[in-house]
């Protein structure tokens, strides 16, 4: 079987980024109150998009979906630098593309008003949802980021258990929801933060830098520390 190209690898990565934002954003937009799934619904559709796109997609590009993970990984030396730029930019892409599809599809119900609901956007202080400061939610996003890249190195180590990496990433993701949502919505990914604030705007858009900055940060300190702590991966 042939290689995959890197068009291929960023149309997988595209794609599994406009999965993980149209399933996770989507949820929490369109049933998170009127269809009454609740947090524990809206963390289970986010674990469950990176739990699919990352089978489906993985075997491709790698099954970044994020560009937090890209850092991460690219920090810890388990992906090229040089690669990162395309991934960025197809991970953005998604991202955008889910939320404008998103934006369409919610503005079929009669009064949806994407700045006045968030539609789905991260946000600390009168944006979070239970008010929480600007500090909570950095320390909040980089601690769990991290912890969300410290699972993926582990689960895709190569003492890891074969086949099972998609499962362990996508119920770390859905633990993180449950913990931060309250927090400040959870992004730990800065694509699917970009991906809706763009549609949300005025304030929303205003205090996306820190769900761009602080995951960041948390994926290059698990980059970092990784191996420290727990040794090289090795055969």
């Amino acid at each position: 079987m042939a290689a995959p190209t890197t068009s291929h690898k960023l149309g997988a990565e595209a794609l599994g980024t406009f999965w993980l934002v149209l399933g996770g954003v989507g949820t929490a937009v369109l049933a998170g109150n009127e269809g009454g799934v609740g947090t524990l619904g809206i963390a289970l559709a986010f674990g469950l998009t990176v739990l699919t796109a990352a089978y489906a997609f993985g075997p491709i590009s790698g099954g970044h979906f994020n560009p937090a993970v890209t850092v991460g990984l690219a920090t810890a030396k388990r992906f090229d630098w040089k690669d990162a730029p395309g991934y960025f930019a197809a991970q953005l892409a998604g991202a955008t593309i889910a939320g404008a599809v998103l934006f369409v599809i919610a503005h079929g119900a009669d009064g949806f008003d994407a700045t006045a609901s968030g539609f789905g956007a991260n946000g600390y202080g009168d944006h979070s949802p239970g008010g929480y400061s600007l500090l909570a939610v950095i320390i909040t996003e980089i601690v769990l980021t991290a912890f969300f890249l410290y699972v993926i190195f582990g689960a895709t180590a190569k003492r890891a258990a074969v086949g099972f990496s998609g499962l362990a990433i996508g119920l770390a993701l859905t633990l993180i929801h449950l913990i931060s949502i309250p927090v400040d919505g959870t992004s730990v990914n800065p694509a699917r933060s970009l991906g809706v604030a763009w549609f949300a705007g005025g304030d929303h858009l205003a205090q996306v830098w820190v769900f761009i900055l602080a995951p960041v940060i948390g994926a290059a300190i698990a980059g970092v520390t990784h191996a420290m702590i727990v040794g090289e991966d090795t055969d």
